[in-house]
């Protein structure tokens, strides 16, 4: 009778039903979830391995010489990759699939002792902050960048001229400068809202277990040192049922790109020959197939379009959440997860777009001055004028402009065609009595420069006040990066930090990864 061979440990997370997922299943959310976790949770995942198990060594939970070898299979398959693993998508998430390879190297007796402690559930919410947070911190360093060129290009255009628009009419004179400000105090705004989507997704919430923590003498603050995060996810419940973390940080990239998707729709709308205010550098156009003379503002249609796409992420998330229970449910905690990361990506590289389009504008500021010229954006100072000069109220002031520019367009006459008679003309209709203003002082209301000096008031586009406010600006905006070069400092210390408890308590063992033992026997260190 032949002897009878050891059964291989068969790990399965499916004991509680008997059938394999149906087709469906898989092709509809079994593969889909994969995917996505192999796309961004993989580093992540090993990250909370790693934490979780140095920590069940530090606590005494599971014996270190268990630990030091779950360690030593953890770090080889970090180093090797997710193709170490052998994937059929017919379990439902990365994390099974880790689990089992851990177990089918060590056996159920030592790997099945690193999920103690713990559940997938707040395994998953915890690796998904990971990635958010990576992300979100790409995201600054890219919106930091963009703020960075805006208020460069504001800093050179202070003088350079142009229409300040309302209702999409000629409104009053102001300078690209001065427009472009206002975008930097808008990417300013939207880097704290981003700062604040991050400071609500750097908690940890490992150790928050099924949803009720655990029995096991677990170290929470431990391992949300190890990961680098500022403070914990308190609550259990908490920590694995409420994904206002991802809402937030969808709220923002919707927030963020629909002001940026406003600016490019100036920025296409003045590359036109209509206007003709800028031109798009050829690096960030297009051409048509059929029309020769076409050069295509690709780039500003190309970021308006993913704005669409945020907003729609932004609706993405809250449907999922909305009417959910308030517990560990796939469509409220889970479904906003892979749809969140790739928006972040796009949002990325569409800002990468935008930075580059702006930073290679073509500005052309004798068509600025020219526009702001004829376009009765003046009008204003020119009310102004007769304020000051005669005392009228503004409201009479108003009325006799409002007449003179009427008058002027009739007789297809630019702004700079309007004299001193004309004003005297409409007083003396209005009011019975002219206002004697010099032709100097018309003139030079009528001048747009003029006009941006005289607006010295706080928050004026006087080149006094924007070489002011472009000072404060800068330093603020050093501020903000070097806050998030901290945080980035802080989980870099943190890594280094679990690797070396990691290999501390492999060494104690006297335990190496294969990996490492397959490089010495190569004779490479």
């Amino acid at each position: 009778m032949s002897e009878e061979q050891p059964v291989a440990p068969v790990v399965s997370l499916r004991e509680r039903v008997k059938s394999p997922p149906a087709p469906a299943m898989v092709e509809s959310y079994f593969g889909p979830a994969v995917a996505a976790g192999i796309r961004f949770q993989f580093e992540p995942e090993m990250r909370v391995h790693l934490a979780h198990a140095v920590m069940l060594a530090d606590r005494g939970i599971v014996g270190k010489a268990d630990i030091a070898r779950i360690l030593a299979v953890l770090l080889d398959l970090k180093a090797t990759g997710v193709k170490a693993l052998t994937i059929d998508y017919q379990q439902e998430d990365l994390y099974s699939y880790i689990e089992r390879y851990i177990v089918e190297t060590l056996g159920p007796e030592t790997g099945g002792r690193l999920h103690t402690g713990r559940s997938r559930n707040d395994l998953h919410t915890t690796s998904w902050r990971l990635v958010l947070r990576g992300l979100l911190l790409d995201l600054l360093d890219i919106v930091g960048t963009l703020r960075r060129t805006l208020l460069d290009l504001s800093g050179r255009h202070i003088e350079t001229v142009m229409p300040g628009y309302t209702h999409s009419q000629h409104a009053q004179p102001i300078s690209f400068g001065y427009y472009l400000l206002a975008t930097a105090d808008l990417m300013e705004r939207d880097y704290g809202r981003l700062l604040h989507a991050l400071a609500c997704c750097d908690r940890s919430p490992l150790g928050s277990g099924a949803l009720s923590t655990t029995g096991f003498p677990i170290d929470r603050e431990m391992t949300a040192n190890l990961l680098g995060f500022s403070r914990l996810v308190e609550v259990g419940y908490d920590g694995v049922s409420i994904r206002d973390d991802l809402q937030e940080t969808a709220a923002a990239l919707a927030v963020l790109m629909t002001g940026v998707s406003r600016i490019a729709t100036d920025i296409q709308t003045w590359n036109t020959m209509e206007f003709g205010m800028l031109e798009l550098d050829d690096a960030y156009s297009s051409v048509s197939s059929i029309m020769p003379q076409k050069k295509n503002p690709q780039a500003m249609e190309h970021v308006k379009a993913v704005a669409a796409m945020a907003v729609g992420t932004l609706n993405t998330v809250l449907a999922a959440s909305k009417n959910t229970a308030l517990a560990d449910v796939n469509d409220g905690v889970t479904a906003g997860n892979a749809p969140t990361m790739d928006m972040l990506e796009r949002t990325a590289r569409a800002l990468t777009v935008f930075e580059g389009a702006l930073r290679t504008l073509t500005v052309k500021p004798d068509v600025m001055r020219h526009l702001a010229e004829i376009g009765f954006g003046t009008a204003t100072e020119l009310a102004d004028i007769i304020v000051r000069e005669v005392g009228m109220s503004f409201r009479m002031a108003h009325n006799i402009v409002g007449r003179v520019v009427r008058e002027a367009i009739e007789a297809h006459h630019t702004a700079m065609d309007i004299t001193s008679a004309d004003l005297d003309a409409a007083s003396q209709a209005l009011f019975g009595h002219p206002l004697g203003i010099s032709e100097d002082e018309v003139r030079k209301a009528l001048d747009p420069t003029e006009n941006l000096k005289t607006r010295a008031v706080t928050g004026g586009p006087a080149p006094i006040r924007m070489a002011e406010m472009l000072d404060r600006r800068k330093a603020e905006l050093e501020n903000d990066l070097a806050d998030v070069a901290d945080i980035r400092r802080r989980i870099a210390e943190a890594d280094h930090t679990l690797m070396e408890q990691a290999r501390r308590i492999m060494d104690d063992a006297g335990l190496q990864t294969p990996s490492q033992i397959a490089r010495e026997s190569h004779g490479t260190s």
